[in-house]
């Protein structure tokens, strides 16, 4: 059976969390889409749901984490390319993400990392095909 993923984030501002993720390539479902959450697809089988904190916090009694300030996720994608990756990061930065740490290269797989605007943790991964067999 394949299965769906979906990672829930809080989010302070929706509207400009959509911005920042619309404009590093991510589509939204409009039909789980309202004032208080959106549903960015990853691909067919992956999705982050975006979650104004106020309704975040009706599914769970937990605090939520202050992700500028503790880790709570450390979320991975793909790249198709090391150039790839960087341009990712590049367009996160632009858009007011902040890098997280230095490039990391081992030949066969290349990643580099940031914040986003609400301090989630995204990692950019590419690995080289032929090494995965």
């Amino acid at each position: 059976m394949s299965r769906m993923i979906f990672v829930n984030l809080p989010v302070k501002d929706l509207a400009r969390s959509v911005d920042f993720f619309g404009a590093l390539g991510f589509e939204f479902n409009p039909q789980f889409t309202d004032e208080n959450a959106t549903y960015m697809i990853i691909n067919d089988q992956a999705a982050v749901m975006l979650l104004v904190e106020e309704f975040y916090s009706t599914f769970t009694h937990k605090q939520i984490a202050d992700a500028s300030q503790v880790s709570e996720v450390l979320v991975g994608v793909s790249a198709e390319s090391r150039e790839a990756v960087d341009e990712f990061v590049a367009t996160a930065t632009a858009k007011g993400a902040t890098e997280a740490g230095e490039p990391m290269d081992m030949g066969m797989m290349y990643q580099r990392a940031f914040h986003d605007l609400d301090g989630h943790k995204w990692e950019i991964i590419w690995m080289d095909p032929t090494a995965t067999g």
